[in-house]
Formats: C-alpha cells, sequence, structure tokens
C-alpha cells in the first residue's frame, strides 16, 4: 500500500485536513473555523482538536501513517518548524513551535512550510503550475501570502523567509499593520481589507447585517444578486490587488501568476 500523510493547511479563518496518499490522493477532507472565539483559544488547540476529530472520525491509525504535512500562516521557520514572525493580526501564534507539538503529541515525522510556498509546490506538483519554471503565487485570504519559483527552483533567500508578499508597503503613507510597518499589500488587498471596507461603511452599505456578521462570504453573495454599492467596494479592492499583481510581473517576469486562497473560491 502506498504511504499515506496527513496534510493541515493552517490559515487565519480555518484550518483544512487531508488524508492523502504519497501520489497526492486525496482520501478524506474536513475544515474548521480557527477564529470562532476571536483566537481566544490559541490556533494550535484549536488545530490539534480538529485533528484528534478527523482521525477518530476517519477511524486512521497512527500506525497508517507515515507522517504529517502542515502548511502555515505567517513567517516560517521550516528547520525549526515554528511561526517566526508576521502573523501579528493573529492572537498566539507567532512563536508557535507547531512541528514539536506534533511530534510530541503523535510520534511520527512532522514537516511545516509557509502555506503560500506549498500552495505554490502543490500546484507545480499536481495543478496549474505543471511544466513551468517561473511562477508567481499569491495567496488572498485573511491576510495575503507568495510563493516564488524562479528557474524552478523555491525562491527562499538567506533565511528562508521569502515570498512574504502581503508585507511589502504599496502606499507610503498608508494604514499601520500588524508587522509594523505601513501600507502592506495585505492592508488593502486581502479578504481581511474588503471586509473592513465594507464594515466601516456598514450603515450605508449593509444596515440590515450586524457588522460582526459581515464577511466576504456575504459581500461576494450580494454581490452576485446584484447589489452595486457593494460591487464598487468590490471593485476599489480589486484594484489595489491588481496594483500589486502588476508590481511583481515587473519585477519577477514570471510565465504564470496565480491567486489562490479563500478568496479564489469567493470566500
Amino acid at each position: 500500500m502506498s504511504k499515506r500523510y496527513i496534510g493541515i493547511d493552517i490559515g487565519g479563518t480555518a484550518v483544512k485536513i487531508g488524508y492523502v496518499t504519497a501520489e497526492g490522493e486525496l482520501l478524506a477532507t474536513d475544515s474548521k473555523r480557527v477564529d470562532f472565539d476571536h483566537y481566544q483559544t490559541p490556533i494550535i488547540v484549536t488545530v490539534k482538536n480538529a485533528v484528534d476529530q478527523f482521525l477518530a472520525l476517519e477511524h486512521i491509525t497512527l500506525a497508517e501513517l507515515s507522517g504529517f504535512g502542515i502548511s502555515a500562516t505567517g513567517q516560517i521557520d521550516t528547520k525549526e518548524g515554528i511561526v517566526s514572525g508576521t502573523a501579528g493580526h493573529i492572537a498566539n501564534w507567532i512563536q508557535t513551535p507547531i512541528a514539536q507539538i506534533f511530534k510530541d503529541s503523535y510520534h511520527l515525522p512532522v514537516s511545516v512550510v509557509n502555506d503560500a510556498d506549498c500552495a505554490l509546490m502543490g500546484e507545480c506538483w499536481l495543478g496549474a503550475a505543471r511544466g513551468y519554471r517561473d511562477v508567481v503565487m499569491v495567496t488572498i485570504g485573511t491576510g495575503i501570502g507568495g510563493g516564488i519559483l524562479t528557474e524552478g527552483r523555491l525562491l527562499t533567500g538567506v533565511r528562508g523567509i521569502a515570498g512574504e508578499l502581503g508585507h511589502f508597503p504599496i502606499r507610503a503613507d498608508g494604514e499601520l499593520c500588524s508587522c509594523g510597518n505601513r501600507g502592506c499589500y495585505e492592508k488593502y488587498a486581502s479578504t481581511t481589507a474588503l471586509v473592513n471596507m465594507v464594515r466601516d461603511r456598514a450603515d450605508e452599505l449593509v444596515p440590515d447585517i450586524s457588522a460582526d456578521h459581515i464577511d466576504g462570504q456575504l459581500i461576494f453573495n450580494r454581490v452576485s444578486q446584484g447589489d452595486t454599492a457593494l460591487r464598487s467596494v468590490v471593485s476599489e479592492w480589486i484594484t489595489s490587488i491588481t496594483l500589486g499583481l502588476v508590481g511583481l510581473i515587473h519585477i519577477f517576469n514570471p510565465q504564470l501568476v496565480l491567486i489562490g486562497g479563500g478568496v479564489s473560491q469567493q470566500e
């Protein structure tokens, strides 16, 4: 039988879990919100609980598994499997020793890599980037992540944290970001940015909805139903997305630009 693994994608909104073969066949999946109580419960606790429930529900024993592959939001120290930075919008996340927690719990090999880098390599292996050697991957969700493939190799940089596209500034006098910088791309082009744009004008744009209940899915649903006021806000947001994409195209001259994350499914 082919080796089998648990793949885990930890984002700022949800954790997605997959039971997969070494050839990439997906055998079972599940997902859980991680922001259900505004991160009062540490994400790693929610993730561990979700994994335990998934293993029990699917009747998967540790003896069947060859390891865990984990993609995680933020700057990831891949050697130590620790969240090293740029996830300040998520409480109780920076410095989380993801790999050690999973090794101690399950006694199996664990690999932890930045989520956007994982998305890029997955697309190169089995998806839309097969056969390409120069690719820019942008993931748009709670924040913005990125992965860069140049001449067939993942661009990692001297500290292994290259490709943090959400934190290059597009406005010198822009909003203060959780990373400490101003005008970061994700402050204007993430799903969080879109939601905040609508919440700031909630009384005008969605007077029938409490600000706390506004999310990306609601916005996209209403736009698809013909809400012209929200469509205008989404158009402004898309302009910010394209501003960053144009800059990346000029810098990296890729064969292909991929957009992933929850927003690619209008979530």
